[in-house]
């Protein structure tokens, strides 16, 4: 039996995910390293009623909501930065079939760390006193609301502070650079709460760019940000994150970008969309194929492509990643 965590994503999505779940990801920026494949594989095995939550909207949460597939979600930011705002999110919103809780991004991040220690209330100075502490989407009917962000008295000074709830998710999907066979993880790029979120979650499934031998990790464990030992499963599979960037393996696709937000704009527009990049491929070289053999190699030689440098001599090649995936299919 393999005693590896290479597991495919078909698998993934299959044993660790359900209708009605709390489901997490999101990462480094709107537009910058999220598992956005997995987000595919879940509209894939027709998975419905999510609760996402998402430290910043992505083109995942944005496909998702486009799609029917969340009915819930939580996030701190909504936009795709440059390239507007996500225009899935923003109808499934308009037509009442999602619910979309606002919190600020250092909210978010405060939830997820008390998430990660356990914590029964995270204290809250941010927030306090506008309408993100008294309007609350699951509660529309209630305002002021008292039970989004409630008053809790500081038994040290006596004043009246804030209490986030914390998150504690069904599922974490995190996309990281590298990943060795046993789920320790090395993120080049910002974080965004992705260690917070790697303890915050019930269950973590990792997204991989790269697979590397472990002696890389032996090599450089200050930057093992994500320990095995938190982790469910790893999937490999390169551009996870794309159409949006992963710092030192692509750059992000700005034509994609684009022509997928234009498409998530109306319902005709998403099930093409879904038809064509969700439903047409079999595995992960036909997935690869139809982002392009030619577009992955102009996203690949970008301005980051030196930060892969330290670390390449202990990535595993294609074939080997993938058959070592094979086993626990075998």
């Amino acid at each position: 039996m393999p005693t590896h965590k290479l597991i495919t994503l078909a698998e993934a999505v299959r044993r660790y995910t359900w209708d009605g779940m709390q489901y997490a990801s999101g990462a480094a920026l709107p537009v910058g390293s999220d598992a956005i494949v997995f987000g595919r594989e879940l509209l894939r095995q027709q998975r419905r009623e999510l609760h996402a939550i998402f430290h910043a909207n992505t083109q995942q949460l944005n496909l998702l909501a486009a799609a029917g597939a969340v009915t819930q979600a939580e996030c701190g930011f909504s936009g795709l930065e440059g390239f507007g705002f996500a225009n899935g999110l923003r109808r499934a919103i308009e037509q009442g079939r999602l619910v979309l809780e606002d919190f600020s991004n250092l909210a978010m991040a405060l939830r997820l760390l008390g998430g990660a220690l356990n914590w029964p209330f995270v204290p809250a100075t941010v927030n306090i006193g506008s309408d993100l502490q008294y309007r609350r989407a699951f509660e529309p009917d209630v305002h002021p609301n008292p039970n989004k962000i409630p008053s809790v008295t500081d038994p040290f000074s006596g004043k009246q502070v804030g209490a986030f709830s914390p998150l504690r998710p069904d599922l974490a999907a995190i996309h990281v650079t590298l990943a060795d066979p046993e789920g320790n993880a090395i993120m080049l790029g910002t974080e965004w709460s992705r260690f917070e979120l790697s303890r915050a979650a019930k269950r973590v499934v990792l997204l991989a760019d790269a697979i590397v031998d472990t002696d890389c990790m032996r090599q450089y464990p200050n930057l093992v940000r994500i320990p095995g030992i938190v982790v469910e499963a790893v999937v490999y599979w390169p551009f996870a994150a794309w159409p949006q960037a992963s710092p030192g393996m692509h750059d992000v696709d700005e034509a994609h970008m684009k022509a997928m937000n234009v498409a998530l704009g109306s319902d005709d527009g998403t099930a093409a969309y879904v038809r064509d990049y969700v439903e047409s491929y079999a595995d992960l070289d036909g997935y690869l194929d139809l982002i392009g053999r030619e577009t992955i190699s102009e996203l690949s030689n970008g301005a980051t492509a030196f930060l892969l440098d330290p670390y390449r001599r202990w990535l595993l090649p294609h074939a080997e990643a993938l058959a070592l995936t094979a086993e626990t299919s075998a």
